[in-house]
């Protein structure tokens, strides 16, 4: 499956659905690695690990960079970091798999050059686990 038609939505509240930000150029990988955690006993003959708590990584999204409305991305994300706010985020992926999860945005504007285009990074500190649903059966 091609990476084409991967969304990124955000809403603010619980009752509101999603709305997509455009410009959507690359996407993190998704899932938590879990801390290997070292619980060897004296009478094991080699050491023993167990799962420990799980980490997500840097989860950053690059987009286009366009501030000439108050719905753009990059100005409604601006805000939202401004305010110190978090947001619920929604990535579907084109088969209908959906990644939700709750997080404050961060984000930076990239430089530029001759023939360069300017983009966008959105850093997630994220505030929840991701939530993943499976696209309906056929």
């Amino acid at each position: 499956m091609l990476a084409n038609g991967i969304t990124l939505g955000y809403k603010e509240s619980e009752g509101s659905s999603y709305t997509i930000l455009t410009g959507l150029k690359e996407v993190p990988e998704l899932g938590v690695e879990p801390e290997k955690v070292e619980n060897t006993c004296l009478s094991d003959t080699v050491k023993q690990y167990e799962n420990g708590i799980g980490d997500a990584g840097d989860l950053e999204y690059k987009f286009k960079y366009e501030n000439k409305t108050t719905t753009s991305p990059y100005r409604v994300l601006r805000k939202a970091q401004e305010a110190n706010k978090t947001l619920s985020f929604q990535q579907t992926l084109p088969d209908g798999t959906t990644f939700t999860f709750d997080a404050q945005p961060s984000v930076k504007l990239g430089g530029g050059g001759v023939n360069g285009v300017i983009e966008f990074t959105l850093s997630m500190a994220l505030q929840s686990s991701i939530a993943i649903v499976d696209p309906a059966a056929e």
